[in-house]
């Protein structure tokens, strides 16, 4: 189905390296708010910056794709070192084939990952690719979202992985 994941996670620092490796998954495409961060946030969520470094240790390519402008996103992929594709228009192809193109991995080696049932998850199975559901750290407080987020619910992914902490 559309709406479906491959697979959920409480937040996007449960993802190892070692669950990626069991998918055959070489490279990430990441969204930013609410996945990397809260809403509009300029600063990476704790945990986010040493969680980049595991993937890239780990030889996991990463880029962000994100529907908002340049203003928003290039500070943000700057401050991870991270490639990035702004006005990724998802959940159409633009921002996903993009990636791909600029990741030179197969679409069968790459994951989105992201928090939104329709822009995320949608984008990720019209390009054919795996996608990995994350919560939302929060939720945002416009009426748009507030109304998009109650139209998610019924496809939000009943199991969900959280890893236990140490």
């Amino acid at each position: 189905m559309i709406f479906n994941s491959t697979a959920a996670f409480g937040n996007v620092t449960d993802i190892s390296p070692a669950f990626l490796a069991k998918m055959s998954v070489r490279g990430l495409i990441l969204d930013v708010d609410n996945t990397l961060t809260t809403h509009d946030n300029p600063v990476p969520a704790k945990g986010i910056p040493e969680w980049i470094e595991l993937m890239k240790k780990s030889g996991i390519r990463l880029m962000i794709v994100s529907n908002n402008h340049p203003p928003r996103v290039k500070p943000f992929a700057d401050l991870l070192g991270l490639p990035f594709v702004c006005e990724g228009k998802k959940p159409l192809n633009k921002g996903f084939r993009e990636a791909i193109k600029l990741m030179g991995l197969p679409k069968s080696s790459i994951a989105a990952v992201g928090d939104q049932i329709f822009t995320d998850v949608l984008g990720a199975n019209f390009m054919g690719i795996k996608m990995l559901y994350v919560v939302p750290f929060e939720h945002e407080k416009t009426t748009f979202f507030k109304i998009k987020r109650k139209l998610e619910k019924p496809f939000i992914p009943k199991n969900i992985y959280r890893k236990k902490e140490k």
